[in-house]
């Protein structure tokens, strides 16, 4: 998220190392980010360009953090390769492309960070930021 940030002035100073540095207490920092990309006009000429880029890096930050939290065997895996191991991921999403997720094989549970921040960035979250949606991730997996 910080190597190649846009020529903004708040990206450059706010999207940093050491502003990114997968705590909780980070993604405050993306929810700030991504409320810009929604709403001012520099954002969503950005986000339309580059939406499924910028699904994939947030949600895989997102994903980190959820998954550095937990501490348990939640490892990254392509959604396909899931169906192999769980009927859990069946109906939890309609998206029909492949998309990288967290899954446990212990516990055959499977975290979708990657859909929940597409469906955020469209609008059709069912949070309205992304730490409430890494803190509960992490409540209910820990």
């Amino acid at each position: 998220m910080y190597q190649d940030v846009s020529d903004d002035s708040w990206d450059k100073e706010n999207l940093t190392k050491r502003n990114l540095d997968f705590t909780i207490e980070s993604v405050r920092y993306i929810d700030i980010y991504t409320k810009r990309l929604m709403n001012t006009e520099f954002g969503t000429e950005l986000l339309n360009k580059h939406f499924d880029n910028l699904v994939v890096r947030i949600g895989a930050y997102i994903g980190e953090v959820i998954k550095n939290n937990i501490k348990q065997d939640f490892y990254w895996y392509e959604s396909d390769s899931i169906h192999n191991y769980s009927h859990n991921l069946d109906g939890m999403y309609s998206n029909t492309q492949t998309q990288s997720v967290l899954y446990s094989k212990k516990r055959d549970i499977v975290i979708l960070p990657l859909n929940m921040v597409s469906q955020f960035l469209k609008g059709n979250s069912p949070y309205s930021n992304f730490l409430t949606y890494v803190e509960e991730t992490i409540k209910q997996n820990s």
